[in-house]
């Protein structure tokens, strides 16, 4: 089962993070605080989040250094920026926070309906794509159990597949609404992207699952979920 979603919230100013809480409590995810960069990097050392929210002015390391680091991780370089400002900031500034890693710039005072909307979207795909590895990892049981030959277990297999069929087609009916949705909110690009990206590996999980069927093939062949 899914559990919740984890957002980073980092600012040094502990009244924006508490206006951040109070603006993203009504998404029941996990808020996760950190006051510095350096903390920041700390907490995405042991957990995962679906989306950063990422002050620009900070001491010490501020915003950009910040999301250069998490870009140069392997295990976190996925994980979606949206870079939070007070400053006015022309072409050059935004152009460095997008160089950084960022896939969104929000200005303070910023509008808390925005803010939770763009938020909601990086939460939806992220939760897609935990559901997703769920299916993976069904799969992979399935093929590591199967071709043994024994009744019980060929009912057992039956059995799993059709649970593994019916959980890819409630994951594949939520991303194709989703997708609907990004288009007709004209939502950021890396959004989009990110849901069409989903879209390939749920059609990927589709194929290797249609080949396991009784019947319609060898099953030593399925497509990578990576």
């Amino acid at each position: 089962m899914v559990q919740k979603a984890k957002i980073l919230l980092v600012d040094d100013r502990p009244e924006n993070l508490l206006a951040l809480e109070a603006i993203l409590s009504a998404l029941d995810q996990t808020l996760v605080r950190a006051s510095s960069g350096e903390e920041a990097l700390k907490a995405l050392l042991t957990d995962d989040f679906a989306v950063i929210l990422l002050d620009v002015q900070m001491p010490g390391m501020d915003g950009f250094e910040t999301a250069a680091h998490i870009k140069r991780r392997e295990r976190t370089r996925d994980i979606p920026i949206i870079f939070l400002t007070a400053i006015n900031h022309g072409p050059h500034h935004t152009f460095r926070g997008y160089a950084a890693g960022a896939v969104d710039y929000i200005s303070k005072p910023f509008d808390p309906w925005v803010l939770r909307a763009k938020v909601s979207v990086f939460v939806d795909l992220y939760m897609k794509n935990c559901q997703l590895k769920e299916q993976a990892a069904l799969l992979r049981l399935q093929l590591e159990g199967g071709g043994k030959g024994e009744v019980g277990e060929g009912k057992e297999s039956a059995g799993l597949l059709a649970e593994l069929s019916a959980r890819l087609a409630a994951v594949e009916e939520q991303a194709e609404a989703l997708s609907k949705q990004l288009d007709d909110e004209s939502a950021d690009a890396a959004a989009v992207a990110t849901a069409a990206h989903l879209e390939r590996k749920l059609t990927g999980l589709r194929r290797a699952l249609d080949a396991l069927e009784p019947g319609t093939g060898n099953t030593s062949s399925v497509p990578s979920q990576g």
